[in-house]
């Protein structure tokens, strides 16, 4: 396998489509009940460890960046090979594909959950996950330009949920956030670890990074995406706490959907159901990426063709969501990926950048050393 990956020039794009990319994978499903996991940990102060997240998210992502920019046009596929040598990388690599796989399908369930809480209890498991499973089988088989003009769009058609947040604002008890700064450490942390559970996603970074044309501009599109995602994780968890107060919050699962119950308008009374519809445009992206990032990851470490891989997964996925049809397996699902995705995602890139950096100078001995 190529350690850099060469990516035609035409289906390359701009870094500017980072943000959407990002802030695709951040929010999803996990925020729709995020404030109330932070909550548990944090209390009143769990603004704090939303801003302590994102601190270390950016410091995560840094480090991700300034390795990618140790080598020319390479993914962690590649870089893994590089550095551990040709088996073990790709068992490394293998461990991405399966974190992708299993956060797909929690994703897709957790999503055909909400649907049944809140439209219809008895809708069958199987049926919004073929209609969801094909849209996104669909959109993979465009191609990468397509699945980023997805994100692009979608993102920006789903803005407007942010306005139907006055109600709840008008309605909070800004007593409810006192007093401040009692939290112990300990607790925030906690806080913190449940942020970055939810504004994980941004591995991304690793696979897409061999499609961008000018890389000399990817900090800030992706810096300003983490931004954007740690402010609506921030803002929804304000407004959680404020609107739901602290004996309340605890025990609603969904907190973000649930605080529409109280939007209406004259020509539709229950806000809440055309949120959780309109919720399929923010979960979809993000599927798609992530099945993306499947079928890349299997072309690249066995050279297995991208559409066989897409039907394959498309099927398995199908099959397991249909088979899940309780609470505490969906839970223990979520918490196995969170976990997984902890030691991946926020602690595996910090294990390999000195590593890279000890092959890259290992390297220029060699070259230094041939007559």
């Amino acid at each position: 396998m190529d350690i850099n990956n060469t990516v035609p020039s035409y289906i390359k794009i701009r870094a500017f489509y980072l943000f959407f990319i990002i802030t695709t994978m951040q929010l999803g499903v996990g925020i729709m009940g995020a404030p109330s996991h932070i909550f548990h940990f944090a209390k009143q102060d769990s603004w704090i460890s939303i801003l302590i997240g994102g601190v270390y998210i950016l410091l995560t992502v840094s480090v991700m960046i300034f390795i990618l920019k140790q080598y020319e046009n390479a993914d962690i596929f590649g870089i893994q090979v590089d550095v551990f040598g040709k088996w073990i990388g790709k068992l490394l690599g293998s461990l991405y594909v399966l974190y992708f796989g299993f956060a797909l399908i929690t994703v897709l369930v957790t999503y055909i959950e909400v649907i049944q809480i809140f439209l219809h209890p008895t809708l069958a498991t199987y049926l919004p996950a073929i209609l969801i499973m094909l849209l996104i089988v669909y959109a993979v088989l465009g191609g990468v330009r397509i699945i980023v003009g997805v994100c692009f769009l979608f993102f920006i058609f789903t803005q407007w949920i942010l306005l139907l947040l006055y109600d709840p604002i008008s309605r909070m008890d800004w007593t409810q956030f006192l007093p401040m700064f009692v939290t112990p450490l300990p607790d925030l942390l906690q806080g913190a670890k449940g942020s970055i559970f939810t504004l994980g996603g941004f591995e991304i970074l690793f696979l897409i990074y061999p499609f961008i044309q000018n890389k000399e501009k990817i900090k800030l599109p992706v810096f300003l995406g983490i931004g954007y995602s740690v402010l609506i994780l921030l803002l929804t968890t304000i407004i959680s706490i404020g609107y739901f107060g602290l004996q309340g919050l605890g025990d609603i699962e969904f907190s973000v959907l649930s605080f529409f119950k109280s939007v209406s308008f004259s020509f539709v009374e229950r806000v809440d159901y055309l949120v959780v519809m309109e919720w399929l445009m923010i979960v979809l992206p993000n599927n798609i990426l992530v099945m993306w990032g499947i079928t890349y990851g299997m072309k690249r470490l066995y050279r297995i063709p991208q559409k066989t891989t897409l039907y394959i997964v498309a099927v398995i996925t199908i099959v397991t969501v249909s088979f899940i049809k309780y609470d505490y397996v969906i839970l223990k699902m979520t918490d196995i990926v969170s976990n997984f995705g902890l030691w991946l995602v926020y602690v595996y890139p910090y294990i390999l950048l000195p590593l890279v950096l000890l092959k890259k100078r290992t390297k220029k001995g060699k070259g230094v050393a041939k007559p």
